[in-house]
């Protein structure tokens, strides 16, 4: 287990994203993935009440719901980290004191627990002072609804304006930083985010950490893939370069017998800035391959990155 800094929480070393809870995966799947990844040693789980709101007939909270009904199910709320976020759903946008206190009592009701274990802002909102912010913030840490806060997708420059003010009026402070990495996406997380997470000693916690799928190899040149994603992982992926970095990350792989999405998760686990990364799966065997374990050497980090 990894200890989160400035927190008591101890987690996993993969994060599960919930974003595939009531999109690609339905109900029983998603027990099924959450069964299978606890027994795998996992515990630590990430959602978000915008998900999954850009599936057809859906209007946000699915993930939260689904997430909610398993703790139910199988009585183990207190064997889980749960992370969710406000900002992004539309009828709960921004960062408004008043908004983030609703829609946490919203995601409360979803996720059918009493405490939320980290609470992320999804993005950043210039229009609302961060002080209104992290005040709204502050009131559902005292009121114990939520153990600790996060940011996701801000900047050094912003996060450390964030955290200034949470010393000055003797607020929650932010304790992750959950921004894109991976691969095949290094900036600006390795410029801007690993220099936030190393100076505020904060958890660095990246999403995306797959390329959205593109870096378990399914994606081959001219191949076409039954993804939910295929599309959008052509358009920002699909190049010569990267697709000579999924050789390198194939030839380690069959080193180590293990799957391509181990040894992404691993290069980037061993990277300045990261803590635990975030990935998910809709199929039992897309989550086993991110679960298997691998110690990679200085030089295969190396050779992996080119």
């Amino acid at each position: 287990m990894i200890s989160l800094p400035q927190t008591n929480l101890e987690v996993s070393n993969i994060c599960f994203g919930g974003n595939v809870f009531g999109w690609t995966a339905d109900l029983e799947q998603s027990f099924k993935l959450l069964d299978r990844f606890m027994e795998l040693g996992g515990n630590f789980v990430d959602t978000a009440d915008v998900y999954s709101a850009w599936k057809e007939g859906n209007k946000g909270g699915e993930s939260e719901t689904i997430i909610g009904e398993y703790t139910k199910a199988r009585g183990n709320r207190e064997s889980l980290v749960i992370a969710t976020k406000v900002a992004m759903l539309e009828t709960r946008k921004g960062l408004g004191a008043k908004n983030i206190i609703a829609a946490c009592d919203d995601s409360l009701k979803r996720l059918q627990t009493d405490y939320i274990d980290i609470y992320y802002a999804h993005s950043d909102d210039l229009e609302t002072p961060l002080e209104e912010t992290l005040e709204g913030f502050n009131e559902l840490v005292k009121a114990g609804k939520v153990k600790y806060i996060a940011a996701s997708n801000y900047t050094f420059e912003r996060l450390e304006q964030a955290l200034k003010i949470s010393e000055d009026h003797n607020f929650a402070k932010y304790v992750a930083l959950q921004n894109r990495y991976s691969l095949v996406a290094r900036e600006p997380y390795e410029s801007d985010g690993a220099k936030s997470v190393e100076t505020f000693n904060i958890a660095g916690l990246p999403y995306s950490t797959l390329g959205s799928g593109f870096l378990s190899g399914k994606y081959r040149e001219g191949a076409t893939v039954d993804s939910q994603r295929a599309a959008g992982v052509t358009n920002n992926y699909a190049t010569a370069e990267n697709f000579k970095l999924l050789e390198r990350l194939e030839k380690i792989a069959s080193d180590h017998n293990v799957s391509n999405t181990a040894v992404a998760l691993d290069w980037l686990r061993k990277q300045p800035g990261v803590t635990v990364p975030l990935a998910s799966g809709r199929t039992i065997e897309q989550l086993e391959a991110l679960m298997q374990q691998v110690n990679l050497t200085e030089s295969e980090l190396a050779f992996i990155a080119g």
